[in-house]
């Protein structure tokens, strides 16, 4: 395949040595000098493992060219990489200058070109930058419509530095957002011989993945890092702790809690990180990420409550107390905090969850209610038909399948309801059902 690629950092020259190495001519294109004439002369512009023997065996092929005229490389290639750098600017925004720099020109470079032009996006990109500022330039310039006579589509890259030949050929997967099947096609030509998952998704998606997948990694770091901190004043080892959270695949190192959904409660999670930033605090250990864990899970209550508020409704039924499905613990329950903070806001509530019944509540839990909430126990129905048909707005906390269809089969088309638990099905409900955060 002829391609060109925009940008020889990191990324631009380890992808441009990768894909001449695998047989495909290539065109780098940038605008300093240095970099341009480093590569021409079979040397390496960055300082990555294995990069100067890869370099030097690719320029001599003859499959490398560079150059400085976007037009050129464009007219001569089919697809181009874009992996220009997009800094920091000082406000903490994200500076797409070069980005619509090169819009610009390749706008103009395609004006003329007969044959469609894929323009694959692997700089980082805030979501919607390729779709909402990126295309209506590249059109306007070039006087054509995306997806006649060019594409435009964003794949991530997941290069590290210091091992980024290695992470091109064994990525954890390959993620295309685009909207149409040619650029699709042509990428799955480039990369897909690759021993990894092939993955198509919209162009958001990857764009937002990509930013994703960065702030994970930075959460994980710093997750090792405090957990480090407060060992180090306990006098425990944070290498054998770490090793040993690791090695629970079930749960720690799994999708285990990494699904949108409502606030976290019940009788151990909650307690246990006061219990740790108490721990914390009284060693005199900072701890500032995981001290922000509550706060932020008390906002998604807000969320919630916002939505309902904004919606007009008076007459509310919650399905589900519990702090989760398939269990009777109210214990620090998000779906107990909303219910009184909506009976507080003088609404009319009625609670229907099936695993909670007052007269079966022992021990703790049954304390729980008698000491913090009694007058929970006043709402709480029997049946679901009975919350249904009183509430204007139903509140859906329980994440499970039978009682989806029941709650489905009994509403009426005036109804609105929150889905806190993630209906797949709510485009088929007979009434209108608006997600948390979906």
């Amino acid at each position: 395949m002829n391609i060109s690629i925009f940008g020889l950092g990191y990324v631009g020259a380890v992808s441009l040595a990768c894909l001449a190495r695998d047989g495909h001519h290539v065109i780098g294109v940038d605008i300093e000098p240095a970099k341009l004439e480093l590569i021409r002369s079979g040397k390496t512009p960055v300082v990555e493992e294995g990069m100067v023997e890869l370099m030097a065996a690719v320029a001599a092929t003859g499959r490398v060219e560079v150059t400085a005229d976007v037009r050129r490389a464009v007219l001569e290639s089919d697809l181009s990489l874009v992996c220009v750098g997009t800094p920091s600017a000082s406000n903490g925004s994200q500076d797409q200058s070069a980005v619509l720099r090169l819009a610009e020109d390749i706008g103009a470079a395609i004006r003329d070109k007969a044959k469609p032009h894929v323009f694959v996006y692997r700089s980082t990109l805030v979501p919607g930058t390729v779709e909402d500022v990126i295309r209506p330039i590249v059109e306007r310039v070039s006087g054509k419509k995306d997806g006649e006579g060019f594409h435009l589509c964003f794949q991530p890259e997941f290069l590290r530095e210091g091992t980024s030949i290695r992470d091109y050929d064994k990525p954890p997967f390959t993620i295309v957002g685009a909207n149409h099947a040619y650029p699709v096609e042509r990428l799955r030509a480039l990369f897909g011989h690759l021993q990894c998952e092939f993955v198509t998704t919209s162009v958001r998606s990857a764009e937002m993945v990509k930013l994703c997948c960065n702030n994970f990694h930075t959460l994980k770091i710093t997750f090792a890092n405090e957990t480090a901190r407060l060992c180090a004043a306990l006098g425990v080892d944070p290498f054998e702790v770490m090793d040993l959270l690791c090695r629970d695949k079930q749960l720690n190192i799994s999708k285990a809690y990494l699904r949108p959904g409502y606030a976290f409660g019940g009788s151990c999670l909650p307690k246990d990180l006061r219990a740790t930033m108490y721990l914390a605090k009284h060693h005199d250990v900072e701890l500032p990420m995981l001290g922000a864990l509550l706060p932020s899970n008390r906002q998604h209550v807000e969320v919630a409550l916002d939505k309902v508020l904004a919606s007009g409704k008076r007459r509310v039924g919650l399905i589900g107390l519990s702090f989760k499905t398939g269990t009777d613990d109210l214990r620090e329950s998000p779906m107990v905090t909303l219910a009184e903070q909506l009976i507080g806001k003088g609404l009319e509530i009625a609670v229907y969850d099936p695993e909670v019944h007052l007269s079966r509540l022992l021990g703790a839990n049954k304390r729980f209610i008698e000491q913090h909430v009694p007058h929970i126990g006043k709402l709480l129905k029997g049946e679901l038909r009975d919350v249904v048909a009183g509430s204007e707005l139903l509140i859906v906390a329980l994440n499970d399948a039978a009682l989806f269809a029941a709650v489905r089969g009994l509403v009426r088309p005036d109804h609105l309801v929150l889905d806190l638990a993630d209906i797949r099905d709510r485009a088929q409900w007979p009434c209108r059902v608006q997600g948390l955060c979906w």
